[in-house]
């Protein structure tokens, strides 16, 4: 694709190239197979457990080392293209699981801004469904911001994102929201150690629960849901109960990592362990994502000491898979 054709060919372009490559690539037909209803499988997310391995090598390391799926990098693989993408994957028989949203602060005070992208993101959900991926990825900040309540920061998120839903259906995409469970998140922020600023007022809790999220999807429109990290759910309290009272639908992605127990106020966001390892029932995790019918990616977000920074990268993304699995199993579910 050059760069001198219009928004309008674009979109055509990619429409087309869906459609070819849906009866093309039985390879790939073959890999997606593993999202349909009722199969989860374990999709590689680079960030946690294959650092410094850009694109195209990190989606080559996991159909090495076996994962059925990537998390992927949308800058590198937007600038690869569709044709290259398409013709990686199906080679790699791996699916393109989820990206992170390509937007500017979606949810920053500039209504013109936030107007501005929006044929952009147009373009984007079409270059996703193109290559074979259905989902976009946004972390929710727990707090209200610019001094909001909470009730202000909810009318200015819904009307966000329910700009957003009727964009993505367009191109058969959903987003999912990640909440951020730890009481850190919602503390006042504290440098080097130091104790918090206590002249400065506390933050104002937003959406930061499994419940809380669900309510905000479901407020925002059909295509947008919950990507849900066992390591935020069981820091923010919450019960294999809410997972089995959740609608399918909204349930877009999972991370899944483990915690040892410790008091709440001492816990940080890079101190999980591989899944299997500490507190969490993540075998009432799966179970319960089962009993909805959640069919999608599983990711191992191990941030933490059990996959330390200098470890080599297949070497990480192989214990990640070995203990993912292995919990996935227990449950019933792998």
């Amino acid at each position: 694709m050059t760069q001198d054709i219009d928004r309008r060919e674009f979109l055509t372009r990619a429409a087309l190239g869906a459609a070819a490559f849906g009866l093309g690539c039985a390879s790939l037909q073959s890999a997606q197979r593993a999202s349909e209803p009722g199969v989860m499988f374990v999709s590689l997310p680079p960030w946690a457990v294959a650092r410094n391995v850009g694109w195209p090598e990190q989606a080559r390391l996991a159909a090495r080392v076996g994962y059925k799926g990537i998390d992927w990098p949308f800058g590198a693989v937007r600038q690869a293209g569709v044709d290259a993408t398409r013709a990686l994957l199906a080679e790699l028989n791996i699916v393109p699981t989820i990206v992170n949203l390509p937007m500017r602060d979606p949810l920053g005070p500039d209504d013109d801004a936030f107007e501005a992208q929006l044929p952009k993101l147009e373009e984007d959900a079409a270059f996703c469904q193109a290559i074979g991926c259905s989902r976009f990825q946004f972390v929710l900040s727990p707090t209200t911001l610019n001094g909001q309540t909470k009730a202000e920061r909810w009318a200015h998120v819904q009307s966000r994102l329910a700009a957003i839903s009727p964009i993505l259906a367009k191109h058969e995409m959903r987003m999912g929201l990640e909440f951020l469970g730890p009481l850190v998140f919602r503390m006042r922020p504290s440098r080097g150690g130091a104790p918090p600023d206590m002249t400065q007022p506390p933050p104002v809790p937003f959406v930061w629960t499994l419940r809380d999220t669900l309510e905000l999807a479901e407020a925002s429109g059909p295509s947008i849901g919950v990507t849900l990290d066992a390591w935020h759910w069981y820091h923010s309290r919450g019960t294999v109960g809410d997972i089995r009272a959740a609608n399918p639908s909204r349930i877009v992605h999972v991370h899944v990592s483990d915690a040892r127990p410790m008091p709440a106020e001492k816990v940080r966001d890079d101190m999980r362990w591989l899944p299997g390892e500490g507190a969490i029932d993540l075998v009432g995790f799966f179970r319960a994502l089962k009993a909805i019918g959640y069919r999608g990616g599983i990711a191992p977000e191990t941030i933490g000491p059990r996959i330390p920074a200098d470890m080599p990268p297949e070497e990480s993304a192989r214990i990640a898979l070995e203990a993912t699995l292995k919990v996935m199993r227990k449950a019933g579910v792998a």
